[in-house]
C-alpha cells in the first residue's frame, strides 16, 4: 500500500490551531477522497505537524490528490488552514 508521509512546518503560535482545522476540515475530506489517514502528530519542539497517507494503489493516487485540492470543498475552507503552513514536505515511504 502506498503511503506518504506530510512534514508541515507550521508558523509560530499556531501549531494547536492548524492541529484542530486539520482534524475537523482537513482528515474528514481526505477521507472522503479515498485516502487513509493513519493520524496526525504534532512535534512541539520544532513547531511541526506530521501526517501520514495511504492508498490501496498507488494508479491514482497523482489524480485524486489533484481532485482533492480542485474540489469545492476544499477550495472553499475558510478559515484556510494553509494559512499556518511555512514548509511544507511530502516524500513516499516504504514499511520496514
Amino acid at each position: 500500500m502506498p503511503t506518504q508521509i506530510h512534514i508541515y512546518t507550521i508558523n509560530h503560535g499556531s501549531l494547536d490551531e492548524f492541529a484542530t482545522e486539520w482534524r475537523d476540515k482537513i482528515k474528514p475530506l481526505r477521507e472522503k477522497f479515498g485516502f487513509q489517514v493513519s493520524g496526525g502528530w504534532k512535534v512541539a519542539e520544532t513547531n511541526q505537524f506530521v501526517m501520514f497517507l495511504s492508498r490501496e494503489t498507488a494508479n491514482d493516487w497523482e489524480s485524486q490528490n489533484q481532485a482533492f485540492y480542485q474540489s469545492d470543498e476544499r477550495r472553499l475552507l475558510q478559515p484556510d488552514p494553509a494559512r499556518h503552513i511555512a514548509r511544507v514536505e511530502q516524500y513516499f515511504v516504504d514499511a520496514v
